[in-house]
């Protein structure tokens, strides 16, 4: 199994009702770029999503992924786990140049984290997603505007890459398992994902 099997793009949309405008659904493993008026949405558990965006074009798009187990060495940034959290962002960052979006003016919103997976032995999973996100962020010198992460509920993410608008609506009241069958049924498929998926990033 290959990283590219793991993160690609996302197939999923449609007309959103409530918005008024086309969405596009992001799943586990999932990432969407745009340069429309187009509505990008998931839900997040334990998982993140970085909403990176094009401040001044609108160019815009959002990844949702999960740190693969990697209980070997657990160190932060060197763990081997942490080289899928950078494919994620790298291939989300590539699309975003490719569609026509800057690279120095790109801005950061970071949602997710939260502890909401049950029955694994890595309490602090949600954690690790965060941390990850932010470091990462800040290494690339990626400026983060907002952000709301950790805590005990599952997230519903709205992103309106053309405004920059975000609506985030905590879900505290869950009527079944879609979410944390989901995300764990996600999280098992990445941990044999196997070393290496290092991404060229497109240059302008």
């Amino acid at each position: 199994m290959s990283l590219e099997q793991d993160v690609h793009f996302a197939p999923n949309t449609y007309h959103d009702r409530y918005f008024n405008c086309e969405a596009a659904k992001i799943l586990p493993g999932e990432y969407y770029v745009t340069s429309t008026n187009k509505m990008i949405v998931t839900v997040l558990g334990s998982c993140v999503a970085v909403c990176l965006r094009d401040r001044y074009s609108g160019v815009g798009g959002m990844n949702h992924f999960l740190l693969p187990n990697d209980e070997s060495n657990q160190s932060g940034l060197l763990a081997e786990s942490a080289r899928y959290g950078s494919y994620a962002m790298e291939l989300l960052i590539n699309h975003l140049l490719k569609t026509g979006a800057n690279r120095n003016r790109l801005e950061a919103k970071v949602f997710g984290g939260g502890n909401v997976l049950r029955g694994i032995t890595m309490s602090n999973v949600g954690e690790r997603n965060a941390e990850f996100v932010l470091n990462y962020l800040h290494n690339e010198a990626i400026p983060i505007v907002a952000q709301d992460l950790l805590g005990p509920y599952p997230r519903k993410v709205y992103f309106f890459p053309k405004t920059g608008k975000v609506l985030v609506k905590k879900i505290k009241s869950i009527h079944n398992s879609t979410i944390m069958d989901r995300e764990s049924e996600y999280r098992l498929r990445v941990k044999y994902t196997p070393k290496g998926g290092d991404v060229e990033l497109f240059s302008e």
